[in-house]
């Protein structure tokens, strides 16, 4: 990897300055539209010498800070992914349209409801479906998990092999690439690195079988990049002992392998000649992994590390202290491309053509059902102050989540919870009761250990935290502690079963085919499939009528996010 060495011309420093894209005088789009790469790591919080923590070293993100700037204060809604992956694809806040769950679709054994999809207003459409309609080769390798099922319009590609390489010639790209190595999962024993990982190694190669990527590398061959004879700082909420020891070893070591993964693709885009017009995001898709940290509000769960890098260098190591939540990802993108954002997206736009004036004061989160258990906790951050509000104080924090009971420390808790061993703090999250409100100091006690709520000293800061949470669940529609059952009642509007997008309607008029669907909000894919039956990789976004091939059929299909779609139509050239 050699962006530290590259020397980029001057001519293109005025071409990618944010809002490159400028619209010429006859209001058209330029061809000069950036390229954007997401490199997306699991359940990380800032255990990076570019946030402050030097236990090992990341070259490649570490180059990326150097050269990028860091946002700190970057904020995800939920602690965990699913609600989080619904608020970065929607620029919607997950709480607002059913998407708040873990997760819709499954433990229904448990919950004995039905599998059901988040539905966010009609208007709305995945950030990619926006920038596919500008022209935008989106592809995603290769996790989703958005609450509700993609529409075939949302990606040209979402696989294990989904590259921009696999894109037309000079077409602007929007590329996101996940690497899980860092995910929860990464702690259980027996350890090893996932195999499917090694994807990224190579280049989209669709030769390489999936198949060889399932499961985990073996002892022998799983990299050992972190000295293991390391001491390593534990959070004074869990045990220091030689089980949480091991656990943090191999969440270093796994951050270690995500780095060499990520500069696998730094170096793709190098040898592409693509780093001149590329924008590169690097962030985590919550907190961290450990007990405690996911699926908790507090920072350890939320906080996520953030780089933005540009191409021309500007802000090289800086440091950009605003706050920044995962909602105002969707609309900053757009404003990247020169698109102006949604009006029904929560987010703000915080870089690009269409920034927004003013930075943001507050961020929020919510945490709801965790697989097969469920709470009601809400909160919101200023610079400084975190006010909780518990809705179930009647419930203690530690939910016993079978899945999260698989990592070492969290059975070594529970045993030395049950020994009796655990000191003040330790046995926080083991209360049996919540307190109904909760305020921490966020710099001075960065692990929210003392609740400030009962302390008359800060009763102006606790009125004006409720009063901001009160003003967003009016302002987002979030009904806090509403049952399940009922929040799919609204959704399904009272049905027993989910909506189904109308089947499109078309007509012709010479040699052009108008679609139109019934369901408001629907989004209309369509494929020409040529007249030997060689049918396209994906499906095309419908947005004016479409000139019909003089042999061959055209594939139609209509879906409403949080709908089913509507059967596939086909229409015959005669």
């Amino acid at each position: 990897m050699t962006l530290l060495r590259r020397i980029f011309p001057i001519l293109f420093a005025s071409i990618i300055v944010l809002g490159s894209c400028q619209n010429t005088d006859r209001g058209e789009p330029t061809t000069m539209r950036p390229n954007i790469v997401w490199l997306v790591t699991e359940d990380m919080g800032h255990y990076l010498p570019a946030f402050g923590d030097s236990t090992i070293k990341t070259p490649n993100i570490s180059r990326l800070a150097a050269e990028g700037v860091r946002y700190p204060n970057f904020f995800s809604p939920s602690g965990v992914c699913a609600p989080s992956r619904a608020a970065i694809a929607t620029g919607l806040y997950p709480s607002s349209f059913g998407a708040n769950h873990m997760r819709t679709g499954s433990h229904t054994d448990h919950t004995g409801l039905p599998k059901y999809e988040a539905i966010p207003p009609p208007e709305t459409r995945m950030m990619s479906e926006w920038l596919r309609m500008e022209g935008y080769y989106c592809s995603n390798n290769v996790k989703e998990d958005y609450q509700f099922r993609a529409p075939v319009t949302a990606w040209d590609e979402s696989s294990y092999y989904a590259h921009f390489r696999n894109r037309k010639d000079g077409q602007p790209f929007f590329a996101i690439f996940n690497f899980t190595t860092t995910h929860e999962s990464g702690l259980f024993e027996p350890y090893g690195i996932r195999k499917n990982e090694l994807r990224h190694y190579h280049s989209g190669d669709t030769s390489i079988s999936q198949q060889t990527w399932n499961g985990k590398t073996g002892p022998e061959e799983t990299p050992v990049l972190v000295d293991s004879t390391i001491h390593f700082n534990v959070p004074p909420y869990l045990p220091d002992n030689e089980v949480t020891q091991r656990d943090m070893w191999k969440l270093y070591n796994n951050i270690a392998e995500m780095d060499r993964q990520l500069g696998a693709i730094l170096d793709q885009l190098e040898e592409d000649g693509l780093l001149d017009n590329t924008i590169i995001f690097f962030y985590a898709d919550h907190g961290g992994p450990l007990p405690r940290q996911k699926r908790l509000i507090y920072d350890s769960g939320l906080k996520s590390p953030m780089i933005v890098w540009f191409p021309d260098k500007r802000g090289a190591g800086s440091i950009d202290e605003q706050l920044v939540s995962f909602i105002d990802l969707a609309p900053t993108v757009l404003s990247l491309a020169d698109i102006a954002p949604k009006d029904y997206m929560h987010g703000q736009t915080f870089l690009g053509s269409h920034k927004t004036a003013d930075e943001r004061s507050y961020i929020h989160g919510a945490a709801d059902r965790f697989d097969e258990f469920t709470d009601a906790i809400r909160a919101v951050r200023g610079p400084q102050y975190k006010y909780i509000r518990n809705y179930r104080p009647e419930q203690p924090y530690y939910l016993p989540v079978s899945y999260r009971e698989q990592i070492p420390t969290m059975k070594e808790l529970l045993r030395l919870r049950d020994a009796g061993q655990l000191n003040e703090y330790q046995m926080q999250w083991f209360r049996e009761t919540k307190d109904p409100e909760e305020l921490f100091d966020c710099i001075n006690d960065p692990h929210e250990l003392n609740n400030l709520a009962g302390d008359p000293a800060y009763a102006n800061k606790l009125n004006a935290m409720r009063t901001e949470m009160d003003r967003w669940l009016t302002q987002v529609g979030d009904q806090p502690n509403l049952p399940e059952r009922e929040l799919i009642d609204q959704l399904w509007d009272g049905k027993d079963q989910q909506p189904v997008t109308m089947e499109p309607t078309f007509e012709v008029n010479g040699d052009q085919l108008t679609i139109t669907c019934g369901t408001k909000g629907a989004s209309i894919g369509y494929q020409v499939v040529s007249e030997s039956g060689q049918q396209p990789e994906s499906w095309q976004v419908y947005s004016k009528p479409i000139t019909i091939p003089q042999q061959g059929k055209v594939l139609i299909q209509a879906h409403r996010i949080g709908y089913q779609p509507s059967k596939t139509l086909t229409y015959t050239v005669n």
